[in-house]
């Protein structure tokens, strides 16, 4: 299709701006609600992978309930709780497990630095735990086995806790007391900009205002109840070989029969809930894919009506074209550029619409949003695929005018 006939198509559908866009606002819509969709879409997908990723997607973690004082001493008298004996059981049994990692909260009477208190979370983590859970470094060192073993008062901050208690000043070697403990920082975590506290009904470590000391450290200088769990969360790391659901059944077994059969733990399968997350994900998909069906099928309509009421109200135009040789395929042409000229304008106008629509929503509900060139050009050629198909059928209306007739008539 020449540029001659891209220009008088243009000039054509100009003559009749309010009729052509009316028509433009179908495949407006449609395309829009299909790039928000899309956009809106791969963001959740990416934020749910982000989310998951700081439980691990190759690992099985085994979670201590929150239970009332007068229960827990009943369930003391057929289950310990959980404990690292359970971790080290599970890392025995538990088909292609390869590391196990554990955390124990720590009750935060003060946090201080000189004059400066902090509100914020302590743990007793194993060194593994920065392994399960994808922490990184961002300036010092993270927790070292030589620290476990000497019951090394050391530290490390996340870094929002790290500036309320320094400020711009480096946090790496200097002290805090945590309750009646004094700590050295050696390192601070770096920033991962969590914004949510969980992910499908599970809660997620707020890293970057928690302070961490070595597992060991932990147990020795500070003080736990008796009938408390000896560590509040398991993390069992598998090969990438291993089944998660598999494993998770064999973990729920051994914990069943360790704990007498006591409900005082919960099973969480990072992957499981990845998976249950992109289903729900898909059924949302699904219902915006239907209304984008629909609106891109009003302008696949919008546009076989104007390109019908151009023929008519053309009907002596078109045989005059033919009269002075025009062949029945440059008709079809003439008519095509038109509507290809509408569809790629509601392509273009509704990629603009759904931008702005997606950014809206993530702004209102708290979503991600994110691009993906691929699909993003699938959806402005679907746009465009549809105008073309819905302008064929005036196209051929309009070549199959008999020119004589077409000259005799009023239109």
């Amino acid at each position: 299709m020449n540029r001659a006939l891209i220009i008088e198509a243009i000039v054509e559908l100009q003559r009749r701006k309010l009729r052509t866009g009316l028509t433009l606002l179908g495949m407006v819509f449609g395309v829009g609600a299909i790039v928000a969709m899309l956009a809106v879409g791969e963001g959740s997908k990416r934020e749910a992978l982000r989310l998951v990723s700081e439980l691990g997607l190759n690992n099985v973690l085994v979670e201590g309930k929150s239970i009332a004082p007068d229960r827990l001493k009943e369930l003391r008298t057929r289950s310990l709780g959980l404990s690292a004996a359970d971790g080290a059981a599970a890392l025995s049994v538990v088909p292609g497990a390869e590391s196990v990692s554990y955390r124990k909260e720590i009750k935060v009477d003060q946090l201080a630095r000189g004059t400066t208190v902090a509100s914020a979370s302590a743990f007793a983590v194993s060194i593994e735990y920065a392994q399960h859970s994808g922490v990184r470094i961002a300036a010092g060192r993270w927790l070292s086995a030589a620290d476990g073993a000497s019951l090394a008062p050391v530290c490390v901050l996340g870094p929002r806790l790290a500036h309320t208690l320094f400020g711009d000043s480096p946090a790496v070697g200097g002290r805090v007391k945590l309750n009646h403990q004094w700590l050295e920082v050696v390192g601070v975590l770096a920033d991962r900009a969590n914004q949510k506290a969980e992910f499908e009904g599970v809660k997620l470590g707020l890293d970057d205002e928690r302070l961490f000391v070595p597992w060991q450290t932990g147990r020795a200088r500070f003080r736990f109840t008796q009938i408390e769990d000896e560590v509040d969360a398991i993390s069992l790391r598998l090969d990438g070989n291993s089944a998660p659901d598999v494993a998770a059944r064999v973990l729920q077994t051994l914990i069943e029969q360790r704990h007498g059969g006591a409900d005082d733990t919960n099973l969480v399968v990072p992957m499981g809930l990845y998976r249950q997350h992109q289903q729900t994900q898909r059924i949302f998909t699904i219902v915006m894919s239907s209304i984008a069906a629909v609106s891109l099928l009003v302008g696949g309509i919008g546009i076989m009506n104007i390109m019908l009421a151009n023929v008519l109200e053309r009907r002596r135009e078109i045989g005059l074209k033919r009269a002075l040789g025009a062949r029945r395929r440059d008709v079809v042409e003439q008519f095509l550029a038109e509507a290809l000229v509408i569809a790629v304008s509601g392509a273009l106008l509704g990629v603009v619409l759904g931008a702005v629509a997606a950014y809206s929503i993530a702004a209102l509900a708290g979503w991600s949003v994110a691009w993906s060139p691929l699909t993003l050009t699938a959806a402005v050629t679907l746009c465009v695929g549809v105008g073309l198909a819905f302008g064929v059928f005036p196209a051929r209306q309009a070549a199959a005018l008999d020119p004589i007739a077409a000259l005799r008539s009023d239109g």
